[in-house]
């Protein structure tokens, strides 16, 4: 088994070390990822200049692969042939804050598993819930502990074309997660604003700003699950039409 580990936090981030770790408990691991941070990149896909690719590092003395291309592009290389074994599995994070609801388009975390399951590899999502404007190091080690639980599920029983598994964890002991849960998408409710300011020689630049983004608190969806101590498992899919909506298209008249 060949385990492609990858993020949007960039080849240093903690989150990338303890997945690939935790990953290494199920077969091969290769990590390629970001020389920098790519977060809330979106789907991403280089396409107008050269991508550079350089042997690094990590903190524990295991060889890793980082890119100056974006999430995604950290996946397809290797996919398209920079990496010569075939790769079976890509699993991106752990991000250090959750993906849910419409998070998922802006999210380079998620966008670079949906990478994966657009060239035809099976692609896991893995965010953790921690608190806002928590202070000191994060502890990855609950959210690594369910990314091996959740991709060896995926390993075992496999998952249907298209499909693309986003975990979200609380931050909380693994003793203390309540279990785990197969959810919809939720409702994000941001809370944007628009900061202006002005440089040096008076001319004006624009910053996007706000409080943190809550949620819709309801059963049987990812942020829901995530309130009640529950590790969320949404199966996303790439095929974004809404199907009922097209019925009432049809009836336009051109």
């Amino acid at each position: 088994m060949h385990i492609l580990v990858t993020n949007d936090d960039g080849v240093t981030a903690p989150g990338l070390l303890a997945l690939a770790q935790e990953m290494r408990k199920l077969g091969k691991v290769t990590v390629f990822a970001p020389d920098k941070n790519w977060s809330a990149s979106g789907h991403v896909k280089t396409m107008e200049r050269p991508l550079r690719v350089k042997e690094t590092i990590l903190a524990d003395g295991t060889p890793a692969f980082a890119s100056d291309g974006a999430p995604s592009d950290c996946v397809a290389l290797p996919l398209l042939g920079l990496i010569d074994e075939q790769v079976d599995i890509v699993v991106s994070g752990i991000n250090p804050n959750a993906n849910l609801g419409h998070d998922v388009t802006y999210s380079g975390t998620v966008t670079a598993a949906m990478e994966a399951v657009i060239a035809g590899v099976r692609g896991v999502a893995v965010s953790l819930d921690s608190p806002e404007g928590h202070k000191g190091p994060i502890d990855y080690s609950a959210a690594a502990g369910v990314a091996r639980r959740v991709v060896g599920q995926v390993i075992k029983d496999g998952l249907p074309a298209g499909v693309v598994v986003n975990v979200n964890v609380p931050y909380l002991q693994e003793s203390e997660l309540k279990g785990y849960m197969i959810t919809r998408q939720g409702l994000r409710v941001y809370r944007d604003a628009l900061d202006v300011r002005s440089d040096p020689r008076g001319k004006p630049y624009y910053w996007i700003g706000g409080e943190a983004p809550t949620g819709v608190d309801e059963p049987g969806t990812d942020f829901g699950a995530l309130r009640a101590g529950y590790v969320s498992i949404t199966p996303l899919q790439l095929d974004l039409t809404h199907v009922k909506a097209m019925e009432v298209l049809r009836k336009w008249s051109f």
